[in-house]
């Protein structure tokens, strides 16, 4: 098993003091086997980490352990200087993670879902320019579970764009999107960092998310 591969104007920036988001040296394993060891990078204000590799190389759990939801094996991933997993509820909100599964109420519908996650997050975005921009505009009364796999990513990623959050997190956010929803994808990055935040995506289409990396993590 290779180490995992970084490059970019993200990696390794320890006197940077602007740096938020810090893995230092991850081991990971599943079992006796060891997806992979030594990883570490740093990502600050206007960045973007693309994750890429084969399907079991580790991506979901990478980006489990940077939002706190997973252990690694070693090492340690930080927030502002605190470990991710021991952030308080006030600071969590600033990490916002989607993962491939939607995460959606099947039996709610579109707008209760969305209100929902809004309320939940403390998010101030209205919902009706936002379900225009997602193309789902008359949908808004229909329930999730009779929505399209496109349809439903959409309004996945509509839930965490509502969430007032600095870091985003995101697992394959292409897939089921078409080529309009692809490019919304990286509309949102690109004004995301612009603003200052920042990005971790895994993702086999590396070459629709291009405009704003400045980190590439091979594993």
């Amino acid at each position: 098993m290779s180490a995992p591969f970084a490059v970019g104007t993200g990696f390794l920036l320890s006197a940077d003091s602007a740096i938020c988001l810090t893995a230092a040296s991850l081991d990971i394993w599943r079992g006796e086997r060891c997806l992979f060891t030594g990883l570490s990078f740093e990502l600050g204000p206007g960045q973007v980490a693309i994750v890429t590799g084969p399907n079991g190389t580790g991506k979901t759990t990478l980006l489990r352990v940077l939002a706190g939801l997973a252990m690694p094996t070693s090492g340690t991933a930080m927030w502002r200087g605190t470990p991710i997993h021991r952030l308080p509820p006030e600071r969590r909100t600033s990490v916002a993670y989607q993962g491939h599964m939607d995460g959606l109420k099947k039996e709610l519908t579109v707008l209760e879902n969305l209100t929902f996650y809004r309320a939940l997050w403390a998010g101030k975005e209205e919902i009706a320019p936002l379900m225009a921009e997602l193309g789902l505009s008359g949908l808004e009364q229909r329930q999730v579970r009779h929505l399209s796999a496109g349809q439903r990513r959409r309004v996945a990623l509509g839930c965490m764009r509502l969430r007032p959050a600095t870091l985003w997190i995101l697992d394959e956010p292409l897939t089921n999107l078409d080529t309009g929803g692809a490019e919304l994808v990286s509309q949102w990055l690109e004004t995301h960092t612009t603003a200052g935040g920042m990005a971790v995506v895994a993702t086999h289409q590396p070459e629709r998310l291009t405009r704003r990396v400045s980190l590439e993590i091979e594993l």
